[in-house]
């Protein structure tokens, strides 16, 4: 149980320094609200972040 809470909380930071590094505060808002919004089934927070995130892909 513990090791599973560390594994997911490492590969969290992985994930946000990825992000952060190529894409700058929009990635990282995008993970964000993509977090948020599948965390809390809200689907307005998941299309925002998914238009973020195309937004950014297109422009990589």
């Amino acid at each position: 149980m513990i090791s599973s809470e560390l594994l997911r909380a490492v590969v969290s930071l992985v994930v946000e320094q990825l992000v952060q590094s190529r894409y700058g505060a929009l990635g990282i808002l995008c993970v964000f609200l993509l977090g948020v919004g599948f965390r809390a089934r809200n689907a307005t927070c998941i299309s925002v972040g998914a238009v973020i995130f195309v937004l950014l892909m297109t422009q990589a």
